[in-house]
């Protein structure tokens, strides 16, 4: 069997394949990660059958919906997710199959209700029900300590002793364990009565998952994040950089219209001398009197660059295909300590 763990942060992905066909199933893939695990997968030389979320992600980005769709394999997750982009939704006891692989499903909800786990010969794979000596939460959207408690002490700890497992989660870089092991030591199971478990729980008082309202927008419907919209912006443009926008602002002779996407109260602060207050919000209803002639070379900027990334492949789909966004934005460019002009427009 071919068993590969891709790790970012404390966040776990797992290539899993059959050592005989090559076919192969991808777990919990990490929408930051997406190009190593196709290089990984690549150099394994799997041929995926179906990609698969455990549960709905709440602290990072799922690239399951990505990967399904590149790959032209199904994405899957328990019935219970929302998520509109699941080509199979599987239920407890069903099983997966890949060449002579077989993972079979088991229903763990409590981190979320649509928690699964998948368990083959040797291992259990426990999204975020089990982690490594310790378990998931249960505050987020859709959890539950009372069905975490099923799912622990009612299936996942019935599981053989000698089966290894892998969890959504490893963030102090833990050892693997087994469920022999996770019985015996987890402090999470020193409370083994119902009532004293789901006490334990509520009191854990944990912070909130960074990007915890995007992760669940973007996993929840399969629309995009801020990082997506930006590198997909920034594969529609060219860039200039600082050095050359101050020779051309210091040139005079210049054709470069320069667009300050930034705010009013921003733009008349400081902005790059001769440049024009073309707020993002009004970009597109204010570009033909902005740029009259859509042939003339244009410049967007913004405080930090991420801004007027978006504002350049607007204006490129909008049909000024000489658009370009600085690179950076106005704190660096000030930072640098090149030329500052402050007041309105004149």
């Amino acid at each position: 069997m071919t068993f590969e763990e891709i790790r970012v942060g404390g966040c776990c992905s797992y290539l899993v394949a059959c050592g005989e066909t090559c076919c192969g199933v991808l777990v919990d893939p990490e929408l930051s990660q997406i190009d190593r695990t196709l290089a990984l997968i690549a150099k394994a030389g799997v041929r995926l059958q179906y990609v698969i979320d455990t549960h709905t992600h709440a602290d990072h980005f799922s690239a399951t919906r990505e990967l399904a769709h590149r790959l032209g394999i199904p994405a899957v997750m328990h019935r219970a997710s929302a998520a509109p982009y699941v080509d199979l939704r599987v239920e407890d006891g069903e099983t997966l199959i890949a060449g002579h692989l077989r993972m079979r499903v088991l229903h763990t909800p409590g981190h979320t209700e649509d928690s699964i786990s998948l368990v083959l010969p040797d291992r259990v794979l426990t999204g975020d029900a089990l982690l490594r000596l310790s378990t998931g939460r249960t505050d987020l959207p859709t959890g539950n300590p009372e069905a975490l408690y099923d799912s622990l002490f009612g299936k996942l700890l019935r599981l053989d002793d000698t089966i290894a497992v892998y969890p959504g989660h490893n963030y102090k870089d833990a050892p693997v364990t087994t469920i022999g092991q996770e019985k015996a030591e987890n402090p999470r199971f020193r409370k083994r009565d119902r009532v004293s478990f789901v006490e334990q729980m509520h009191a854990l008082n944990l912070s909130m998952p960074d990007h915890l309202t995007e992760a669940l927008r973007t996993n929840r419907t399969g629309g995009k994040t801020v990082a997506q919209l930006l590198d997909e912006a920034a594969r529609q443009i060219a860039f200039m950089s600082m050095e050359e926008v101050r020779a051309s602002v210091a040139a005079e002779t210049s054709d470069l219209v320069i667009l300050d996407v930034r705010e009013r109260d921003a733009y008349e602060t400081g902005h790059i001398p001769g440049a024009r207050h073309a707020p993002r919000g009004q970009l597109e209803l204010r570009v033909d009197q902005l740029l009259p002639d859509p042939t003339a070379r244009s410049l967007t900027c913004c405080e930090f660059g991420k801004i007027s990334t978006l504002a350049a492949a607007t204006l490129r789909t909008l049909g000024f295909t000489r658009a370009v966004a600085l690179d950076g934005g106005m704190k660096a460019w000030r930072d640098a300590g090149y030329p500052i002009k402050s007041g309105k427009e004149p």
